[in-house]
């Protein structure tokens, strides 16, 4: 057998290996979401912010991330919502995957399965397309290859196509000076989950805990440090 026999047969095998990994990883994921009691709503964050009025949700991509002023303002708005509404943020690192992460966090209890998150939100991107490419100012296909790759940052088109693939009522507390609070809800279907995230606008996100509820979880990298 010669070399471009050889190689091809390898090649060949590591597509295959890769298939097979990924089938697994899927599998597992599966697996951990079938011991979660998915089915139930777990509405006890919700009750803290059921008086305030969540504006009809628009997806949209990022836009300019503020100066330093205008951002350690908004993280201290953030940071005062929070106290008053009773909830803790878990760090997420900030490596430019921080929405997936905040979402496997929710989803999965573990933010590093944010590697499948971003693939079955790709995966929604890709086959609703309809659904999204009104609300992406770029060609389609080439923001959907971008936010394809690890580190690129999500943004509101994501979220709700997470909110579609999840099924999932995301609960988002924000630093918006006239916004603190937006619900993101699947399209022509009833949740079968709440995601809380709290959203430094326009630069990361953290998965949200009711205050003494957060989990332990060491991070492998820095947080986010501002």
């Amino acid at each position: 057998m010669d070399d471009s026999h050889i190689n091809a047969s390898a090649s060949s095998s590591s597509s295959l290996s890769s298939s097979f990994q990924d089938t697994e990883d899927d599998q597992t994921i599966a697996s951990i979401l079938a011991e979660e009691e998915s089915s139930k709503l777990d509405r006890r964050l919700g009750k803290r912010l059921s008086h305030l009025d969540s504006i009809p949700h628009t997806p949209r991509v990022n836009g300019e991330i503020p100066d330093v002023t205008d951002a350690t303002l908004d993280h201290e708005r953030l940071s005062e919502r929070l106290v008053t509404y009773g909830l803790a943020e878990l760090q997420m690192e900030g490596d430019g995957n921080c929405q997936f992460r905040a979402l496997a966090d929710q989803l999965f209890r573990s933010p590093d399965y944010h590697k499948h998150v971003r693939k079955q939100i790709i995966k929604q991107l890709k086959h609703f397309r309809k659904f999204y490419e009104g609300y992406v100012p770029e060609k389609y296909r080439s923001y959907v290859k971008k936010m394809k790759k690890s580190g690129e940052w999500g943004d509101h088109v994501t979220l709700q196509a997470a909110a579609d693939r999840f099924d999932a009522k995301i609960c988002l507390v924000t630093s918006f000076r006239d916004t603190c609070y937006i619900e993101i809800l699947p399209k022509d279907k009833d949740p079968t989950r709440e995601i809380w995230l709290s959203f430094w606008s326009e630069v990361h996100y953290n998965s949200l805990y009711g205050s003494g509820d957060v989990p332990t979880r060491a991070a492998r990298k820095k947080h986010w440090l501002f």
